[in-house]
């Protein structure tokens, strides 16, 4: 059985680790001047577009894209490394990041020009986001068994039905959603699903933010109701979005947002430790750190092979299951480390309290972007294993 997995062991460039410095040189810049505070982050994905701008009058917004829709034809290695010091500096990127890294090559590889050249410019500029609309009530991650209908009227559409686990749905201005234009085919259950811009503003369209054990609402529900779109939001072509669909998700499922989003507790918990010769606390941050390199090497080798035109669906599924399943175990082996710590009881307790709402947040990593069970069903059928 011949097996095509592969992490190639790429190396960042001297120009993404001057990119770098650059970057958390402007971040520090912008937590000075109250733009935010990484101690308090805002929920990430409400309307901070103050942020959004101020990113984009940096360039780092499209900065992989072509020149010739607004981007500057940079690598996926350097805006890697773009999205990886926001992360670890808890900025609020989430008014334009889905925007950034999947939305908008879609739209560039897929959509009218009449569409690109309306809404590419207002991606670049920070003033629209996205969200996408793919799992469904009754299907889950699986994609090709969604329900939610579109149907042709004259020269518009028409959809109906509901998407669920709508990550920022409450605050978007656009959606890109999967929809089913016919039935799948006995040859072909893939068949049969078609993709549409949709404007989260029209009449018809309502989203019900679903509220989690932090508090905060990350995801929705998003209902349509005949809702009409124009001939033109059509995105690709009718019936063949799946193909459109699984190689978006190698830009959605490897990025470092991927094992990133409780980084910020072992940063904390690291500083707490600073000094401890406790060999059990110190041989469990090693091996955390340990685990972590791995991740961010794998996601850094499917960059390159995104930067070199690839779809790396397998591998992209591997770094999305393998991270999202690390850090939603790590605040639970922060804490128990936690426990082995004999020194300042009120750091200690401190510590903990801001443990709590990673421990609180955690749950929902292993649904948003595909979850664990769907995600080894691909990196099975390409081992040939199913």
């Amino acid at each position: 059985m011949a097996i095509t997995l592969r992490f190639d062991p790429l190396r960042l460039s001297d120009k993404a680790q001057d990119l770098r410095l650059q970057v958390r040189h402007w971040l520090n810049d912008q937590i000075r001047a109250g733009l935010f505070d990484p101690d308090v982050p805002e929920a990430v994905f409400g309307e901070n577009k103050d942020f959004a701008r101020a990113v984009a009058r940096q360039g780092w917004i499209g900065m992989a894209w072509p020149k010739a829709y607004g981007g500057q034809e940079r690598t996926f290695l350097e805006r890697y490394v773009v999205s990886e010091e926001m992360l670890v500096a808890r900025a609020p990127t989430g008014c334009y990041f889905i925007a950034d890294r999947q939305s908008g090559p879609m739209l560039i590889r897929y959509a009218s020009e009449s569409l690109k050249a309306r809404i590419l410019p207002r991606i670049i500029s920070g003033e629209v986001m996205f969200c996408i609309g793919m799992s469904e009530a009754n299907s889950g991650s699986d994609l090709f068994a969604a329900r939610a209908k579109a149907s042709r009227s004259g020269s518009t559409w028409r959809l109906n039905g509901a998407k669920l686990w709508t990550t920022g749905a409450q605050n978007a201005d656009y959606m890109i959603g999967l929809f089913r234009t016919s039935p799948p085919t006995p040859e072909n259950h893939r068949h049969g699903l078609t993709s549409f811009l949709i404007d989260m503003h029209a009449e018809g369209v309502t989203a019900r933010p679903i509220r989690q054990m932090t508090g905060e609402a990350d995801f929705c529900e998003v209902v349509f109701d005949d809702v009409v779109l124009p001939e033109d939001h059509l995105i690709g072509e009718v019936d063949g979005a799946w193909k459109q669909a699984t190689s978006e998700l190698a830009f959605e499922r490897s990025g470092p947002e991927r094992f990133l989003e409780t980084y910020g507790a072992l940063q904390a918990f690291v500083q707490l430790a600073q000094g401890t010769k406790d060999n059990r606390i110190r041989e469990g941050v090693g091996y955390l750190v340990a685990q972590l390199h791995g991740l961010r090497r794998m996601a850094v080798s499917v960059a390159g092979m995104l930067d070199a035109g690839e779809d790396p669906i397998t591998e992209a599924s591997m770094v999305k299951d393998l991270g999202t399943i690390w850090e939603q175990a790590l605040p639970g082996q922060l804490r128990r480390l936690s426990a082995l710590m004999d020194g300042n009881p009120d750091e200690t307790m401190a510590f903990r309290v801001r443990l709590d709402a990673y421990l609180r947040m955690a749950p929902k990593l292993t649904i948003q972007g595909g979850t664990t069970e769907i995600l080894r069903g691909i990196v099975a059928r390409s081992l040939g294993l199913r």
